[in-house]
């Protein structure tokens, strides 16, 4: 009897070391400042899309917009290079969770809490994450990594502050 490719169980490849994954980070990051001219970030690509879209629904709206106006001076953001860099995270991400056996469908802590009471949590952490990364103008990426990697002051005091609130929030929410 034999058994087929679908019953042998995957192999999982390891995940990196930390160093070396910091090393790889740094490299990225490097990278993307001698070619783009920017550094790590993510927030700006949803900003940029509700930008774009709005800019197709109601281009009077936006373009009187204050805060919404800047983005869209030199047309459609959508095709910014934010954009391009939230996509080639997701592309890149989805290639390697193939390649290293690890893609599946799941939601963490479904035990702990409950799948109501995690989703309803993970959505209020994301919008209210979105909502401070977007006044701060910068998210954990582009804040505590470009911001770290050009030493700016706001990045480290922004750093502190992000641990130190996951800690109380957790500590309060789970007892942690």
């Amino acid at each position: 009897m034999t058994t087929s490719a679908l019953d042998r169980p995957r192999a999982v490849k390891p995940y990196w070391p930390p160093l070396a994954a910091g090393v790889a980070l740094g490299l990225v990051l490097l990278l993307t400042f001698v070619v783009s001219g920017h550094g790590l970030g993510a927030s700006g690509a949803a900003t940029h899309l509700v930008a774009g879209a709005g800019l197709a629904i109601a281009p009077a709206a936006v373009q009187s917009n204050s805060y919404l106006a800047p983005m869209v001076v030199d047309g459609n953001p959508i095709g910014s290079w934010i954009t391009w860099e939230v996509l080639g995270i997701g592309i890149g991400a989805l290639a390697a969770a193939f390649m290293a056996g690890r893609f599946r469908v799941q939601m963490d802590g479904e035990r702990t809490l409950g799948s109501s009471r995690r989703v309803l949590g993970a959505l209020t952490g994301g919008m209210l994450a979105g909502f401070g990364a977007r006044v701060s103008a910068g998210c954990t990426s582009g804040l505590g990594l470009s911001g770290a990697a050009t030493l700016g002051i706001a990045a480290f005091v922004f750093l502190a502050l992000f641990f130190t609130s996951g800690l109380i929030v957790s500590r309060l929410v789970r007892g942690v």
